[in-house]
């Protein structure tokens, strides 16, 4: 059949699901490289540092991990992104971040419209990438049950926890409840690729998929589903999980099968003293099938980050 090839090709639509650190710098630094269209969806619902008091002072969403996204999608020079980061240490300032300020300020002068601030922000970046909250209900916080029957409340309180690390998390949800971002859902039903992860397990990805409709949207897609294991496990969340373990209780939440698990296969041995937090490797099973792909995730052997390169060199060949 002949093709055109004067016609150009639509870009695929990429969706990036997470929190914190890991997706940003490990996905969003190459990926925005490629030719693809992204659209991240954040989790909104911490409860600690600025983007915590913030919230709590505000009754906004949590903007520490928009901010993150933001940032990294930006065509600002480095010494603006540097800018942007910068945190304060002295004053009535001490400990927040500009950028979550600059956040609330386009909130509140976009009259504390999220869907008018999130045009304004998302004008900063290029007309193919977008950024979006899970959901724009600011009220809602994250709640576990662990398995001595404890509740916890607060990501903050799973993510840095004050109760025996080594307890499981048997249950986690949303209260009170919270509906999907209307725009993020909107995206979310027409991706080619859905791409979750990497980060916690439970304080960073489950909580997204906890919004209510979040699962639906994935469903009515057609998108590619696929979920970047972490490298290494984190106190508190996933202790002694291996590679499986991981991606069950992300369909567990997500209720719908994941096509693809990118996971490491490099044997890493990581100092306790470097990051306390990460606690040991996340072991491979034995009975994988082929919708697990192995690769040599982590930079080095003595450091567990995730390799960029490597990674989306692994979810480009997966999305075409």
């Amino acid at each position: 059949m002949f093709t055109n090839p004067f016609i150009k090709k639509e870009k695929k639509r990429v969706i990036c699901i997470g929190g914190g650190n890991a997706m940003p710098s490990a996905v969003l630094s190459k990926l925005k490289d490629e030719k693809v269209a992204i659209t991240v969806v954040s989790a909104v619902l911490d409860s600690g540092g600025s983007s915590g008091k913030l919230r709590k002072e505000y009754n906004v969403l949590s903007f520490g991990d928009l901010r993150r996204a933001f940032i990294e999608l930006s065509t600002f020079d480095s010494f603006t992104k540097k800018v942007l980061n910068h945190r304060f240490q002295s004053g009535e300032l001490k400990g927040h971040n500009l950028g979550n300020l600059f956040m609330l300020s386009v909130y509140e002068t976009a009259g504390k419209s999220y869907g008018e601030m999130f045009r304004r922000v998302n004008g900063y970046l290029k007309d193919d990438f977008k950024i979006y909250p899970s959901t724009a209900f600011a009220s809602s916080q994250l709640n576990a049950i662990l398995e001595n029957g404890e509740h916890v409340v607060g990501e903050t309180n799973i993510d840095v926890p004050k109760h025996d690390p080594e307890l499981k998390i048997k249950k986690l949800f949303l209260s009170p409840e919270a509906n999907i971002c209307s725009y993020a859902g909107e995206e979310i039903e027409k991706a080619d690729a859905i791409i979750i992860g990497p980060g916690d397990i439970y304080s960073s990805l489950v909580q997204i998929l906890l919004v209510d409709g979040f699962a639906e949207a994935v469903k009515k897609s057609k998108a590619k589903l696929i979920y970047v294991c972490n490298v290494m496990n984190k106190n508190g969340e996933s202790n002694g999980f291996t590679v499986k373990d991981f991606a069950l209780e992300i369909e567990k939440y997500l209720k719908k099968r994941l096509d693809y698990v990118i996971y490491n296969n490099r044997r890493v041995v990581k100092s306790q003293k470097d990051n306390p937090e990460l606690i040991s490797m996340v072991e491979i099973d034995q009975d994988l099938d082929d919708r697990y792909i192995g690769r040599e995730l982590a930079v080095s052997e003595s450091n567990p980050m995730h390799s960029p390169k490597v990674l989306v060199s692994t979810i480009m060949d997966l999305i075409r």
